[in-house]
């Protein structure tokens, strides 16, 4: 190599060689570097995207099950098991999707599904600090009727039926607690108790014991007893609500249920086999306002799930919570 009319030693040769391939490989590393965040970048807006759209698929889910719900109140008088609103949708491709241009990729891939539970047919633990409509957990007191029904629930599933007074002291606290925050009185705070996990706060609950409540107990937002739907509820929350029935009763009326629905409390007293209603008097009923929504969506390699309490005020719904998964 040359510079002008001088050649350079071979050595400073040697290291221009070195010094140009360093170059070569850092000038490489920044471009793969470059490359690399891109493409980080494109999957990071392709995944916000997919997560929009599944978003807004489970929404159209939501804003359907109204709708179907709605539909059910101006033509029956009743909820029960054989309405429209409790078959669940198995899981449905989507033909039609968001981009045009990338249905046949997309939608190839996009599948719904989901199922509409009534919220009533299952032991309602808010009903532990009502009596009439007054809310007794703020008060420092709990309804001592209701711990004992929940400590029949607890009992037909193999629990111990002591975890009922515990959940109800919690309510207490966290109530109580609550109430002293706001004026000003306490500095701590009990954790309340809004859904089904929350139970593993009390003490003596374990992760099992949850698992085996889950289906058959739920928080709802009510200011009073929340009767439970005679027409959908499972065996063990009939025994839990109506204090004259054994499990086998309730195991019989549930079966008789699937030849015919009860029309109304007249037709369900009548089907109780000589056995009085005892405590439960105004406890149940044959019609509902509170459903649990459950909806799911699978695209390409993600999928997302979604929980949602809805309340039916005659025709009009609300949306009260809603939870991802």
């Amino acid at each position: 190599m040359t510079i002008g009319r001088f050649a350079l030693p071979a050595r400073q040769r040697g290291v221009a060689v070195i010094t140009a391939l360093l170059l070569t490989t850092l000038a490489i590393t920044i471009v793969a570097s470059l490359f690399w965040q891109q493409q980080v970048q494109v999957r990071s807006i392709e995944n916000q995207r997919l997560q929009l759209q599944k978003q807004w698929i489970l929404r159209g889910a939501l804003d359907w099950a109204r709708l179907i719900l709605r539909a059910d109140v101006m033509n029956s008088t009743t909820d029960n098991l054989d309405e429209p609103w409790a078959v669940p949708l198995a899981e449905t491709r989507l033909d039609q999707y968001v981009e045009n241009e990338r249905a046949d990729t997309d939608a190839s891939d996009a599948a719904v599904s989901g199922s509409i539970i009534d919220a009533q047919s299952r032991y309602n633990l808010n009903n532990l600090c009502w009596e009439a409509n007054t809310n007794l957990c703020a008060k420092g007191e709990f309804n001592r009727a209701e711990v004992a029904a929940f400590a029949r629930l607890l009992s037909a599933v193999q629990l111990d039926t002591v975890l009922a007074e515990a959940v109800a002291n919690t309510m207490v606290r966290s109530q109580v607690s609550a109430e002293g925050n706001e004026s000003g009185s306490s500095n701590s705070r009990q954790i309340g108790l809004e859904h089904i996990d929350d139970l593993l706060a009390v003490p003596g609950f374990t992760p099992e014991a949850v698992e085996k409540l889950k289906e058959l107990v739920i928080f709802l937002p009510t200011s009073g007893l929340t009767p439970v739907n005679v027409n959908t509820a499972s065996p063990e929350v009939l025994v839990a609500r109506i204090d004259t029935l054994s499990l086998s009763d309730a195991a019989v009326l549930v079966a008789s249920r699937k030849t015919a629905s009860f029309l109304n409390l007249g037709d369900f007293r009548n089907r109780l086999q000589g056995k009085s209603l005892g405590d439960a008097e105004g406890k149940v009923d044959v019609k509902t306002r509170f459903f649990l929504v459950n909806g799911s969506v699978r695209m390409n390699r993600a999928g997302l799930e979604v929980q949602a309490l809805i309340e039916r005020n005659g025709p009009r719904t609300s949306l009260i919570w809603i939870r991802e998964n």
